[in-house]
């Protein structure tokens, strides 16, 4: 899971797009607009996004919208967490 998560993060429109969710559900084409990209590549970075299980996606009507997993960004953070308490032990 872990490398899913850094690969999806290691493109800057994937972490653009990220930043976007912070502020609220959006869809694909609220997301496009905000790219100078076409709407195939945006679709292509929200399935890796949605592949490492960063964003979750739900159909209302005729619309998907398009919002941050934070369970799996919380994850990442504790990774992080304990590698860098693991590090600072050592040194102790």
């Amino acid at each position: 899971m872990i490398n899913k998560t850094f690969q999806a993060l290691s493109d800057s429109t994937r972490r653009e797009i990220l930043n976007m969710l912070r502020d609220g559900d959006l869809t694909a084409g609220q997301i496009s607009d905000r790219f100078n990209i076409s709407r195939p590549s945006i679709s292509h970075h929200l399935n890796v996004l949605k592949n490492a299980d960063l964003v979750l996606d739900e159909r209302k009507g005729q619309y998907i919208y398009y919002s941050l997993n934070t369970t799996v960004l919380d994850e990442v953070l504790g990774w992080f967490a304990d590698l860098v308490e693991k590090r600072g032990n050592k040194n102790d």
